[in-house]
């Protein structure tokens, strides 16, 4: 690599002397050079005199031999480099050629050119021990990603790696994630409406026939599957058979508490696929919000699970008694307040951080 950039330097500078060069060249005339100018001017006006009939063959040629012998004699103290400012061009071109040598010297004594970038994974080390409700979605897949290499043998991460994708905007990522889970634990009906979801919003609210598949793996697990019993009513609506999916709907709606919200919803999208007499307008995806709410939760969770076994950890305590202000979790965060105000009792400054923390303003959730 030093050596790359040494020669990247030396072209560099002899580039530049060469431009500096060939503009010297170009911009220096003296008056003898000037000179040159005029007595070509000279002939060519001998000539058309000529052709005009304005002299004869004899006189034509006494005025063009005079003349010529002019420019001759210009052209013999003409140069076409001026001696004038030549020691200012010599320094102009010395300064070409030196100062990249000079920068590559000082980047060599004074940089790393030996450091390489810094390892991804050494990012991800950095934001897994961040704050989690201070990451954006990309990074808590990111780091959702080392966690899940880290317990191949557990469905969890890749539940929560999906959420994180999904958020993203890599819904292929998320139905690559919760494929991976629903193979390691086929038992989880949680695992096959999530995977069947991910395909109606790749299908853009189409419920084809991957999500049917994935829909009935879950009502086999779980017939109450509330998800699964959705979609696959909306799918027979689009496919035409709007009674037998409104049929589906009515029996979700009924089987749901009357002061349940979504009861009120679904007799609302019942009503409106009965007047319009097919299949509703695509609902909405789920809140970007409430999906990384969701991510975030896990994670928290895994911190908390950390500090149990390993509650030396001021920092870590800090970040969870914010993390579950963040949430909105006032029982969560006044337990681990109190934990932590008991173990750093003799440390003023973790006691003033994790009050700080403790008052962190809960993250607004979206209305569905």
């Amino acid at each position: 690599m030093i050596a790359f950039w040494i020669s990247a330097a030396g072209l560099s500078a002899a580039a530049g002397a060469l431009v500096l060069r060939g503009a010297a060249r170009a911009g220096a005339v003296d008056g003898a050079s000037a000179d040159l100018d005029t007595h070509k001017r000279q002939l060519g006006e001998i000539d058309r005199l000529a052709e005009g009939g304005l002299l004869d063959e004899s006189e034509h040629r006494a005025a063009r031999a005079e003349a010529g012998r002019r420019l001759l004699a210009a052209a013999d103290t003409a140069e076409t480099w001026s001696r004038d400012g030549l020691g200012s061009r010599r320094i102009a071109v010395t300064a070409a050629a030196v100062a990249p040598l000079l920068a590559v010297a000082a980047y060599v004594f004074i940089g790393s050119p030996g450091f390489s970038d810094q390892p991804y994974a050494k990012r991800v080390a950095e934001w897994r021990a961040t704050d989690p409700s201070q990451l954006d979605p990309p990074r808590i897949a990111a780091v959702l990603e080392t966690i899940a290499a880290q317990r191949p043998n557990d469905a969890e991460p890749l539940k929560h790696l999906a959420l994180a994708r999904t958020a993203s905007g890599d819904l292929a990522g998320a139905e690559q994630a919760l494929r991976k889970a629903v193979r390691l634990a086929p038992g989880r009906a949680d695992l096959w409406t999530g995977l069947g979801e991910t395909f109606v919003a790749e299908a853009k609210g189409q419920v084809g026939p991957d999500a049917r598949l994935a829909f009935r793996e879950a009502l086999k697990i779980d017939p109450n599957s509330l998800s699964a019993r959705y979609y696959l009513g909306r799918g027979k609506i689009g496919d035409g058979d709007v009674a037998g999916g409104l049929a589906d709907w009515r029996a979700l709606a009924a089987s749901l508490a009357i002061q349940d919200p979504r009861r009120e919803a679904m007799n609302r999208e019942i009503a409106q696929v009965e007047a319009a007499g097919g299949i509703p307008a695509p609902q909405a995806a789920p809140e970007e919000a409430a999906q990384v709410q969701g991510m975030i939760a896990g994670m928290v969770d895994g911190l908390a699970a950390r500090l149990k076994t390993s509650p030396d950890d001021p920092d870590g305590w800090v970040r969870l008694v914010r993390a579950y202000a963040v949430l909105g979790d006032t029982a969560k965060r006044d337990a681990a307040m109190t934990s932590a105000t008991r173990r750093y009792a003799d440390q003023p400054k973790v006691l003033a951080a994790l009050r700080q923390a403790a008052q962190t303003p809960p993250q607004a959730k979206s209305v569905p």
